[in-house]
Parts: structure tokens; C-alpha cells; sequence
């Protein structure tokens, strides 16, 4: 989880811009969804090869003026919409908004239970630890965020402040539970779930941009050299990946590889690598990229990419599956869409933010092969 949307580009292969050219001509394998302030039109198994049953697109459920954020189970996530009954923001700047606060939200029912609320406050982002356990988020107003742990047995939560942060520019969770980012005091943290909050030893102590872990390892850029680092705190080693203009890193459940964008003038590439940078594989590249996510069992990526297609910008939700080397492509005109798996891997929810509100959709997918 970064902390401001990531909004950098990627152009998709040659297949997906010819496909997002032709849709308007395959009117038997869309649907248009209708959702407040736009439609989003859904693609029925586009990218697919004649007699390649890999990944087909099955049923498809709107959930609007709402983002899912995370998945508790396969019928529960946790969720951000506006808080009507708090009353509006308080903030000239804010003043025909209401607050955004937290859920539990039951995709079946569309029933809401409320996690988090706070006035004259959003409340965002909302990513479950590795246990489900806990529940980071951050809140803000205006300005920068301030980021959150919540204990959901108790619904305490205590702020990432104080200590050797400053604040906390970012955060992520770790495969061990932490949390971890940047800090604006310099270099970098670590938060436990009991609030203790670290110093991340061996790293810059300023400039950091990216603050990933895998496997015990921190993987980082700064301001002085976007170029992919790797530092083993348990033996002080820094290792220069040379991977260079990384902006974001995704990396994958069992730690192994990881996703990372880079651009390059006015290109942004989106590639796979081996945790120690080796064996790169390109998924796509372009001039828009957003909502990169990995699914459970690793076989599926999920990204939002911006093509040009008879010389119109298409922002497009697209899968590509490992095993078979091709993107299908989910939905058209879903703009800077933010995504994340279901626990067994079976369905997709993408959010959409359409200049006033969030709108989400669940896609299920079936997977041969």
C-alpha cells in the first residue's frame, strides 16, 4: 500500500490495443455496466486465442459509491465509503464532501458494519495483516496521511508516530506482520503489531522513496538514486540490484519475485523479476499503469493500463496469466483502477474513482489449465 495512488503509465501489448479498438465491434462478448457518473464497459473473454480455454470471465457484481479495499473471506471485505451520518466535511476545501469511513461489508447482502469512523475526517487505504488480525489505514483531511494499525478483536489502533519516524511517508505490511515504510525524519521504520515502533538499520538515512520487504530482505530507492537497492539487515550487506528508474514495487506472496514499474521517458515498463533482480520478464509497457496486484497462487496479474487505439487513450483492467503467457482483458474505461484478490484466488475487485466517489465491481474468473 503506497501512500498516494500510483497514477504512472503503461501502454499494453499490440493484442490488447487491437482488442480495445474492436470492442465497439463485439457487441456479443461485452456488457456495459452502469455505474454512477460513467459506464464501464466489460469485456467477455477478449485477448484469448480461438480454442485456448485459460481464463474465462464469469459472473460480474457492481457495488457502487463504495471501494473494497481487502477480503476477509469470499464474501466479506473491508470497505471506504462516505459517512452521510456524520454530516459533511467542516473544511471550506472539503465542504460539499462527506467523510469516509471504514467497513465490513458483506458483497452478498450489501449490508455494512462499521469498523472505523472518525468527523470531519477520510479514512483510507484499509489493508489486512498477513493473520487478518490487524487492519492498516491511514486518515487524513488534507495534507499528507497519518497511518493507522487497528486491532480487530479490540479496535484499538495506535498511530505510526513518535519514535524514529516523524511520520510515516509509507507503509506496507511485511510477510512477518510488521509494518514498514519510509519515514519523514529519514530513512525508514518498522511497527509491530504491540506499537513498538524501529529504525531500520544499514539504509540511507534520507531520501527514501520505495520501502518494500521480502523474505527478511529491504528492497529501496532514494531520491539520489532511483535505481533498485537491496539490504539484508541481519548482515548489513547493500546489494545494487541495477534495476534503474524503479517507481513502485509489487512484491509477489511467497516472496520470490516481485513486479516492478519503470519508466523511461515517456515509457513505463511493467516487468517481473527474481527477488535478486535476475530473470526479468516484461507483462507490459506503455504510457499508464495503476492497481497492480498479484493473485494468491501467484499464476495471475492484475493491472490497469492506458493504450492508444485510433488515436483515443483507452484506460483498460487486464489479467495476465504465467502459464499461458496472455492478458485477458476484464474492463474498458475503468480509469485508474485499484485491484485486489479474494483469498481463493477466484475473483477479482477492482475500485474506481470517478472524480467525486469510489465505485467497485467483483469479477469472477474461471481458471483452466
Amino acid at each position: 500500500m503506497t501512500t498516494k495512488t500510483l497514477k504512472i503509465a503503461v501502454a499494453v501489448p499490440a493484442l490488447l490495443m487491437t482488442l480495445a479498438a474492436c470492442s465497439d465491434n463485439q457487441a456479443g462478448n461485452r456488457e456495459v455496466i452502469k455505474e454512477p457518473g460513467k459506464s464501464i464497459t466489460v469485456i467477455d473473454n477478449a485477448g484469448k486465442e480461438t480454442g485456448t480455454p485459460d481464463l474465462s470471465i464469469g459472473k460480474r457484481e457492481p457495488h457502487e459509491h463504495v471501494a473494497i479495499t481487502d477480503w476477509i473471506d469470499e464474501e466479506t471485505v473491508i470497505a471506504i465509503k462516505a459517512n452521510e451520518a456524520l454530516g459533511k466535511m467542516s473544511l471550506a476545501e472539503l465542504a460539499d464532501s462527506y467523510p469516509r469511513s471504514l467497513y465490513r461489508y458483506n458483497l452478498g447482502t450489501k449490508k455494512f458494519e462499521t469498523l472505523k469512523e472518525q468527523k470531519n475526517t477520510n479514512l483510507g487505504d484499509g489493508e489486512l495483516s498477513p493473520d487478518k488480525k490487524h487492519l492498516l489505514y491511514s486518515e487524513f483531511s488534507l495534507g499528507d496521511p497519518t497511518y493507522r494499525v487497528m486491532d480487530l478483536a479490540t479496535m484499538d489502533s495506535f498511530p505510526i508516530t513518535g519514535g524514529p519516524t516523524a511520520g510515516a511517508m509509507s507503509a506496507h505490511w511485511t510477510d512477518d506482520g510488521k509494518v514498514i515504510g519510509a519515514a519523514y525524519s529519514g530513512g525508514a521504520y518498522t511497527a509491530g503489531t504491540d506499537g513498538k515502533i524501529e529504525a531500520v538499520k544499514g539504509l540511507p538515512e534520507e531520501g527514501l522513496i520505495i520501502v518494500r520487504q521480502m523474505n527478511g530482505k529491504v528492497y529501496y530507492t532514494s531520491n539520489a538514486d532511483e535505481s533498485l537497492h537491496m539490504a539484508d539487515p541481519a548482515t548489513g550487506t547493500q546489494t545494487d540490484l541495477n534495476l534503474p528508474r524503479v517507481s513502485d514495487l509489487v512484491p509477489s506472496p511467497d516472496g520470490k519475485q516481485m513486479l516492478a514499474l519503470q519508466y523511461n521517458d515517456s515509457k513505463i515498463t511493467l516487468t517481473m523479476y527474481d527477488a535478486d533482480g535476475k530473470n526479468p520478464k516484461v507483462i507490459a509497457e506503455g504510457t499508464e499503469i495503476s492497481g497492480v496486484s498479484w493473485s494468491p497462487d501467484q499464476r495471475l496479474i492484475a493491472y490497469g493500463a492506458k493504450s492508444t487505439a485510433s488515436g483515443t487513450n483507452v484506460m483498460g483492467l487486464y489479467v495476465y496469466d504465467l502459464l499461458t503467457g496472455k492478458s485477458t482483458s476484464i474492463a474498458v474505461d475503468a480509469e485508474n483502477p485499484q485491484t485486489v484478490w479474494s483469498p481463493s484466488g477466484k475473483a477479482l475487485a477492482y475500485s474506481v474513482w470517478n472524480g467525486s466517489e469510489f465505485n467497485s465491481s467483483v469479477v469472477h474468473l474461471d481458471v483452466e489449465g
